[in-house]
């Protein structure tokens, strides 16, 4: 396995590439990024206190059209001892190269073999059962649905997911049913057929409006550009695919934490009121979908978050972390 080197986020992020072997195009790899928490003194050794989240490993995957590059989400966790992990997958980000599609995949299964791979880089290969370290899955939209369908076919493996507005339903969801035939023989005859492009980058430029001064945060365009990459048939057959197994009700046994905007608001014209809700989702729909992942959801609504939660503005920001600390602590006290 490749050395982990410096990342380009600097500071305590460093980055290990995770060989997955070829597809159809060539070469496949995936990237993920670690930041470890402070080793604490010899002082709480004595006091036999210690971090609230020591022994717990998290594991993000981003959502579409994006890569990880949240510093501050990341050291929420370090600095309550958490050893914090991202995965960029395939054709994703740091992942991306060149002749490849970008973020495509024909099913999202596909991602096991990420996850697999992430998992072994962290040290947890090997029997779920006989590992002492906790672990916490935590998916933005895509990376929310395939996560939690991830966790529900391994349920051994998974302590706590935590979901940042996940794409657990179609937007619109009657619409679903009635588009998803010809999206299925669309993929099945021209997998790589492109949709017209139909993103106005009104939600990257709520992110600009609301950007905080106090949590800056630098952006690869190339990695995660204005408009959304491009929506090909084989990769929206995945999603539907998903979204109807999601429906059909999944088997996460572990605790699931879902963080929602309080409302959505259509993209078709720019207004103020896109920088204070979600843009992208129908959040009525993705809260309803949430008590199908499994017997323990909690689902909290943020009063003008965006799409990610993280990236809203500032007083909707420090409220979603205050919810997850809230949840986070409460997680801990029931080991």
């Amino acid at each position: 396995m490749a050395d982990w080197i410096p990342d380009v986020l600097g500071d305590e992020f460093e980055q290990l590439t995770l060989d997955l072997g070829a597809d159809e195009q060539g070469p496949v790899m995936a990237t993920l990024v670690r930041a470890l928490p402070v080793e604490p003194g010899w002082w709480e050794h004595v006091r036999g206190r210690g971090p609230l989240l020591e022994g717990v490993d998290v594991l993000y995957v981003h959502g579409w059209s994006d890569y990880f590059f949240q510093k501050r989400l990341a050291r929420f966790w370090t600095s309550r001892g958490a050893r914090f992990y991202a995965l960029d997958l395939r054709k994703y980000g740091r992942s991306l190269r060149e002749w490849q599609t970008p973020g495509y995949v024909a099913d999202l299964a596909t991602y096991d073999e990420d996850i697999a791979a992430a998992l072994e880089a962290m040290g947890r290969a090997g029997g779920e059962s006989l590992q002492t370290r906790r672990l916490v899955l935590l998916g933005h939209s895509t990376g929310g649905l395939t996560l939690s369908l991830w966790a529900s076919r391994h349920p051994d493996a998974v302590d706590a997911v935590i979901l940042n507005s996940p794409w657990l339903e179609f937007q619109f969801a009657p619409a679903r049913a009635a588009i998803a035939p010809m999206v299925e023989l669309q993929a099945r005859i021209r997998p790589l057929e492109a949709a017209p492009q139909v993103d106005l980058g009104f939600y990257s430029r709520a992110q600009q409006e609301v950007a905080d001064p106090d949590d800056p945060m630098e952006v690869n365009p190339l990695w995660r550009p204005v408009q959304t990459m491009a929506v090909y048939a084989g990769w929206l057959h995945a999603i539907l695919s998903g979204h109807k197994t999601v429906a059909a009700g999944l088997s996460i046994s572990a605790p699931v934490c879902v963080l929602l905007s309080a409302r959505f608001v259509p993209p078709t014209r720019w207004s103020d009121d896109i920088t204070s809700a979600d843009s992208v989702l129908v959040v009525d729909d993705i809260a309803r979908a949430a008590l199908r992942l499994g017997p323990s959801v909690t689902v909290e609504r943020i009063d003008g978050a965006l799409h990610d939660v993280f990236l809203s503005r500032h007083e909707a920001r420090e409220d979603a972390y205050r919810r997850l600390e809230r949840w986070v602590t409460g997680w801990r006290a029931t080991w």
